[in-house]
């Protein structure tokens, strides 16, 4: 039955952890879905990133192009505003010649009406301007405005120096970028004549996409800057390899190329067209929320199970000293209950002696007597502090050996050949011969009623070392670890705590150690003792 309920515990043992094992492996591959999943949601973040910047990119192509080609017609038609200021500048030349028909000279004076023109001396003194209607009405409003309690020649007054300071400033300006053209008045005088573009040529329209260019060629990073939920990004021209735009803090102008290393063993990159001649690439990595989601589970199983194995040890120690409490309260109550049977044992004995009963029976039941006696004395000592005395253990050994070959069969031979006639250690000499006698008797049951048991004994540094060598069975190797549990046993009656007890007494009680030294099925067992000198 014992064996039963050992085999039945393992079983459950067996079968909690495949369960366990399954409810792992069930969280991981759900933990895993999730994260895929996630993966595959940021994925499509970065693709929808790639199309707009792919959108970006060709309407930057667009508005550059329209750009380039109003630039270019800007500088043409700048050219020809030149070109008509040099020949109003020639048809005024002609005014002022003697001719016989001034008619083409003032038609070509007359159609500058849109180009901004000041005439001044040599010295830059003003002498005349054209087309500056716009720059009289802002004065003349300002000057309304700031003295309107003035009287009218004040105003004239404030607005002629205005004005004049004003056309100053323009032929500063206008001077650094557009070279004035001299002409000649007459008898060698000469004028510069200052120009600006006309008005149709500033218009707002220009500007406007000027800015709008501008704009759109920062988009690549503002769009980076501003998208918080994208993922680590680094947006490379595929020729170049320059950087165009990232969202990595760890990148700096030395290690793009490590960085792109990384990024591209780990995912696929995206290829973005630029234009008609370039083409950008997009290298990406997972957001740091998935590393955490993966490395998670494991995190969360080490957690429960450190708690697990915390809660297993507590109640191990409380279901430990309550089997230790069950162990001393049986043997104890063994003791009393044996002690009544012994007492009158005795009595029994002495009465067959008086009565001149045969004195080798006698004898035998005395040393029977004083071995319950001894039985008695050792379960007594079950959950008391041992005291431990130096003893010679050859001795021991051959008391225990002499005492075994009375009782069990003559096939059995044991054998003991000591190298020296004292060893000793410290033992409760009670308890260890009760720890070797219950070895032995597990020997002879493995062997079937005929065999060998050999006992060696040698002293290693500060250890006394104990063999007990058989020719039985032999113990299967996966049952080695388990032999020494409650409950282990191959025979069909008993408890199987022998094993235990002597775990118990040499381990708990002497500080030392009891182990299966070798096995194998067919050939025998070895236990092995250490004891400390």
């Amino acid at each position: 039955m014992a064996m039963n309920l050992y085999h039945k515990k393992q079983r459950w043992k067996l079968v909690l952890i495949g369960i366990a094992i399954l409810m792992v492996v069930a969280s991981l591959w759900y933990s895993n879905q999730i994260v895929q999943k996630v993966q595959e949601k940021e994925v499509d973040r970065v693709q929808q990133w790639a199309d707009a910047i792919k959108r970006k990119s060709e309407l930057v192509n667009l508005t550059n192009k329209a750009f380039n080609e109003l630039s270019s017609t800007i500088t043409e038609l700048q050219e020809r505003d030149r070109q008509k200021v040099t020949i109003w500048s020639l048809a005024t030349e002609e005014l002022n010649k003697d001719l016989e028909d001034y008619t083409f000279a003032i038609e070509i004076v007359k159609k500058n009406t849109r180009i901004p023109t000041i005439i001044t001396d040599m010295e830059e003194n003003i002498i005349s301007d054209y087309n500056l209607d716009n720059l009289d009405e802002t004065i003349r409003k300002l000057v309304e405005a700031e003295y309107s309690g003035a009287s009218k020649s004040k105003q004239d007054s404030v607005y002629n120096a205005v004005r004049t300071d004003s056309l100053k400033s323009f032929i500063s300006f206008w001077s650094k970028t557009r070279e004035p053209i001299e002409m000649d008045i007459y008898d060698g005088e000469k004028q510069k004549i200052f120009y600006f573009d006309s008005i149709y040529y500033r218009t707002l329209k220009l500007e406007e996409l000027e800015r709008n260019r501008d704009s759109l060629n920062q988009a690549f990073t503002n769009e980076l800057i501003d998208n918080e939920n994208l993922v680590p990004v680094l947006f490379i021209d595929k020729f170049s390899r320059e950087v165009i735009a990232t969202n990595m803090d760890e990148y700096d102008s030395t290690n793009s190329e490590e960085i792109i290393k990384r990024l591209a063993s780990q995912n696929d990159s995206i290829v973005v067209k630029l234009n008609s001649t370039n083409e950008g690439v997009i290298f990406f990595e997972y957001s740091p929320e998935i590393a955490q989601m993966k490395y998670f589970p494991f995190v969360q199983f080490f957690i429960i199970g450190l708690f697990v194995l915390i809660a297993y040890l507590v109640f191990s120690t409380f279901r430990k000293a309550e089997q230790d409490q069950v162990w001393v309260g049986m043997a104890k109550e063994t003791a009393h209950q044996l002690g009544t049977p012994i007492s009158s044992l005795m009595a029994w004995n002495q009465l067959l002696e008086a009565q001149g009963v045969d004195q080798s029976i006698t004898i035998e039941i005395d040393k029977d007597i004083e071995r319950l006696n001894t039985v008695t004395n050792r379960f007594s000592k079950i959950g008391s502090e041992a005291v431990l005395e130096e003893a010679n253990m050859v001795n021991v050994l051959e008391g225990v050996i002499d005492y075994l070959r009375k009782r069990i069969s003559s096939k059995i031979s044991l054998e003991f050949n000591p190298d020296k006639t004292e060893i000793t250690a410290m033992v409760n000499q009670s308890l260890i011969e009760w720890v070797i006698e219950n070895i032995a008797k597990n020997a002879v049951d493995a062997m079937d009623g005929s065999g060998r048991i050999i006992f060696r004994i040698h002293q290693v540094e500060d250890l006394v070392q104990i063999d007990i060598e058989d020719n039985g069975k032999g113990i299967p190797s996966n049952k080695i670890k388990t032999v020494f549990q409650p409950g282990f046993t191959t025979k069909k009656r008993g408890w199987g705590l022998g094993l235990s007890l002597v775990k118990r007494i040499v381990e708990d009680f002497h500080k030392g150690k009891v182990f299966v030294h070798k096995s194998e099925i067919g050939v025998g067992t070895t236990f092995r003792i250490l004891l400390k000198v």
